[in-house]
């Protein structure tokens, strides 16, 4: 596989979100604006960026019977760098993402990366998959907290886009709106992919 594919996969053939169905919980918990989507997505690319690298870098050191717990380390050491750096220099977006800024740690998405390429792979190709898992992650959230914010809220990066007259639609901003927003935009795609496929044949 090229250096290209390994970073645009995550993005588009292979994106976690809508692809994989990889991460879903805190894309239910943090999609209600897109702030809350980007702080989380930005962190979640740092983390698996800094993970990958150092797995990477240790993998031919490191005994296979304990990896996991090994990974989770490395992993656990860049998601606390994360958290105190919210809490320090961005307390509001900090306190707005919560538990899910730890969470991090058991994320399926980082872990999974770090066992089935990075532990793999060298060090170039470990960072182009991060960044490309990291991006397509962060891409998916933003889509989706986009319709919730705009829908539920009626503004987008806390700007109002519609007059007093707007009534949002509070399901949106709940837990069965972003389910139902992540399944019309699944359903989306595959209608897209099956189309493409009969347009090919």
């Amino acid at each position: 596989m090229s250096f290209k594919k390994d970073l645009i996969k995550g993005i588009f053939q292979e994106n976690p979100v809508f692809r994989l169905m990889l991460g879903l919980c805190p894309v239910l918990a943090t999609s209600t604006s897109v702030q809350n989507a980007l702080g989380m997505g930005s962190a979640v690319i740092f983390v698996l960026l800094c993970s990958n690298i150092i797995v990477s870098l240790v993998r031919n050191w490191v005994p296979a019977k304990i990896r996991i717990p090994i990974y989770i380390s490395i992993i656990a050491t860049f998601v606390t760098i994360v958290d105190l750096v919210m809490a320090g220099y961005l307390p509001d977006l900090h306190k707005s993402l919560g538990l899910f800024i730890p969470l991090i740690v058991v994320n399926c998405i980082i872990l999974g990366r770090a066992e089935a390429f990075a532990g793999k792979n060298g060090v170039f190709r470990s960072i182009l998959d991060a960044l490309g898992m990291g991006i397509g992650f962060t891409l998916a959230l933003t889509i989706i907290a986009t319709f919730r914010e705009i829908l539920g809220n009626g503004t987008w990066m806390g700007v109002p886009l519609f007059g007093p007259s707007f009534e949002p639609v509070l399901l949106m901003i709940l837990s069965p709106g972003a389910f139902i927003t992540i399944g019309l935009l699944i359903g989306l795609l595959n209608w897209t992919d099956h189309a493409r496929k009969i347009r090919h044949s």
